[in-house]
């Protein structure tokens, strides 16, 4: 029997309370794990040059921003879990890329220190990520300065978080949207050609650990059991350059805000839309699984001033 025949009975026993080992243990972590986008943990893989006094063109100007975030050290630890060198790396990433330091701005590191109350080897450690994420480059004779957009990495999660929550948040979105219709409906027509029961079981858990959540009124379960959603189905579809853009549909998910598509928020059409991608995926009918994933990609009427309405095939 395939999985939408099947929702019905599978939320029944949801309501009353009987959730699957899987379920259980994926709704505790969620409630314990802090939320937030998981960045790149590389810190070391980009060199950092340190310049003299001589090339320095005045100090930035800490003045513009929130007085809070010259407390780096005070907050909360909730940038990725990675101390206070992660924090520093949130708060100037949100600060250039909102443009409160504006291109070649130039980022003096004893300055930064003191404005943060972070040690030189925070300042050092965070200057490097911003460089790897092409935000900032580092010369010598030079220092250290702030890159044009052009130069950004905009698929790096990081980066689509900042503008996504920054004063470029209708652009990210919609640029996001865009490119999600075009990555997911190819990953689930690939998906449905590629026979693989362990990957396509997976799916059906999280269609089901995503009824479970929506029953009990679980966002949080719901949204994470939804990445891995997308996520086992781009690995389903065996495209190595397709699983190199995986991030951006992940970052999208944990980002989108306002009827954009049927992943926006918990509710009985985006599970159902769910349901019919593992259904087209299991009865192996690549255009059933594309078709599914457009269906659930244009959930909201608004989303059709960004892309095409769904063609059936």
């Amino acid at each position: 029997m395939l999985f939408t025949k099947d929702l019905k009975g599978r939320r029944s026993h949801a309501d009353k309370g009987c959730v699957t080992t899987l379920a259980h243990s994926m709704m505790t972590a969620a409630r314990s794990a802090e939320s937030g986008l998981a960045g790149p943990g590389e810190l070391d893989r980009y060199p950092y040059s340190e310049a003299p006094g001589a090339g320095r063109v005045g100090p930035p100007s800490w003045g513009g921003a929130d007085a809070e975030l010259g407390r780096v050290g005070r907050r909360a630890a909730g940038s990725r879990g990675r101390g206070l060198h992660g924090q520093l790396v949130q708060q100037l990433g949100q600060m250039i890329v909102s443009g409160d330091l504006g291109a070649d701005r130039p980022l003096v590191p004893e300055e930064i220190g003191q404005r943060f109350e972070v040690s030189r080897t925070v300042v050092r450690e965070s200057l490097r990520v911003l460089e790897a994420k092409g935000l900032v480059s580092a010369r010598p004779n030079v220092g250290t300065r702030v890159r044009p957009v052009s130069d950004w990495n905009l698929l790096d999660p990081d980066i689509i978080e900042w503008r996504a929550y920054g004063p470029q948040r209708d652009d990210q979105r919609r640029e996001l949207a865009e490119l999600r219709w075009t990555i997911e409906p190819l990953a689930a027509r690939l998906a449905a050609q590629n026979g693989r029961e362990d990957v396509q079981q997976r799916l059906a858990d999280m269609v089901e650990i995503m009824g479970h959540a929506l029953a009990q009124g679980d966002s949080i379960t719901f949204s994470r059991a939804d990445a891995e959603f997308h996520s086992l189905l781009i690995q389903l579809a065996s495209n190595r350059m397709l699983e190199h853009l995986s991030g951006i549909v992940s970052a999208a998910l944990q980002v989108s805000g306002g009827p954009v598509t049927g992943c926006d928020r918990p509710t009985e059409i985006s599970l159902a839309h769910h349901a019919r991608i593992v259904d087209a995926v299991t009865a192996a009918d690549p255009q059933a699984a594309e078709s599914a994933m457009r269906q659930l990609l244009v959930v909201h009427p608004e989303v059709e001033r960004v892309v095409p309405a769904p063609r059936e095939h």
